[in-house]
């Protein structure tokens, strides 16, 4: 099951029945993420939290940095926060992410019925679509003020409806369905990012994993001039990106005597293969492991001048 909700199926078998191509599960290590996906163009990493408010604003930080990395939507499948079951066919936003239920997401997913309502600090409330209540006034031949009293609403309260400036409250989005007598709230769509982003965690974590780790101390600095993300809570530990070649390296840096590391690399294999990376390993010894995928190892990466002679030199 998705979780413990009874009649939720697995949430990799539900992608799949919508098309999806799905990695395999990310668990040979503490992961933000649980599964990558794609179907066509659209790329998504989902995380399963059991319960919402253990999902911390530093994994939240670093699944919205890794997903912008490898151009992915990112968000949570949840059903409690705490122990209050969360709402069905409702939207929350955990920091800077959307988490629904799994019945949500199988409705999403696999049905196409996207919710309406959201949930936020003061209650419930939904997008209103302001060119659909532009355009019924208009068409109703209506000035702001003599819809807004129709609506029971302010002037001000319009306007901001209009301008895509204001929420309505659910029960406004009700009184103005029946005062206009047509849609006027916009689904939200989870496969697309929220527009608040938090960075402050992920630049900590990226500082503190440079100092303790001399191999991906000096990929940062040999790539510096490339877009390099460093990633904690993930089967890799880093991504390099260069937007004008479309070229992105996942690559993982094999600890000291790291256990479980062949489980590892089979993620990293499966996650690249989902996000169109090239995957590499950087290790200190040879023979590592028994997999086919390219390595790097201490000496050879003081000879190689460009991220693009990581995956071609191999």
């Amino acid at each position: 099951m998705i979780g413990g909700r009874k009649g939720s199926k697995p949430a990799d078998a539900v992608l799949k029945e919508a098309g999806f191509y799905v990695s395999e599960k990310c668990c040979s290590r503490p992961s933000c993420f649980d599964y990558a996906a794609r179907r066509g163009e659209s790329v998504v990493l989902m995380k399963f939290q059991p319960d919402i408010d253990n999902f911390s604003a530093e994994d939240s930080s670093e699944l919205n940095v890794v997903s912008r990395s490898v151009s992915a939507a990112s968000f949570v499948v949840s059903e409690r926060a705490r122990d209050k079951p969360l709402e069905d066919d409702t939207v929350y936003t955990r920091y800077s992410l959307f988490a629904v239920t799994p019945k949500t997401f199988e409705d999403i997913v696999l049905h196409k019925i996207y919710p309406l309502i959201q949930a936020g600090p003061g209650g419930y409330y939904v997008d209103i679509d302001p060119e659909t209540v532009k355009r019924r006034r208009q068409k109703l031949g209506l000035s702001v003020g003599e819809m807004a009293a129709m609506m029971g609403i302010s002037r001000r309260t319009l306007y901001g409806y209009e301008r895509g400036m204001a929420k309505a409250s659910v029960a406004a989005a009700y009184n103005m369905i029946y005062a206009l007598g047509i849609p006027v709230a916009k689904p939200v769509n989870i496969f697309e990012r929220v527009k608040s982003q938090r960075k402050c965690f992920l630049l900590k974590t990226a500082k503190n994993v440079i100092a303790k780790n001399r191999l991906i101390a000096r990929i940062c600095k040999k790539f510096s001039r490339f877009r390099v993300t460093i990633v904690r809570r993930a089967p890799f530990d880093f991504v390099i990106t260069i937007p004008e070649e479309k070229v992105r390296i996942i690559g993982g840096v094999a600890g000291d005597r790291e256990r479980g590391l062949d489980l590892r690399v089979d993620e990293i294999l499966s996650v690249s293969r989902i996000v169109r990376a090239h995957p590499i390993l950087v290790t200190d010894e040879r023979n590592r492991v028994d997999k086919d995928i390219p390595c790097i190892y201490r000496e050879e990466l003081s000879k190689i001048r460009s991220p693009e002679e990581l995956v071609y030199s191999v």
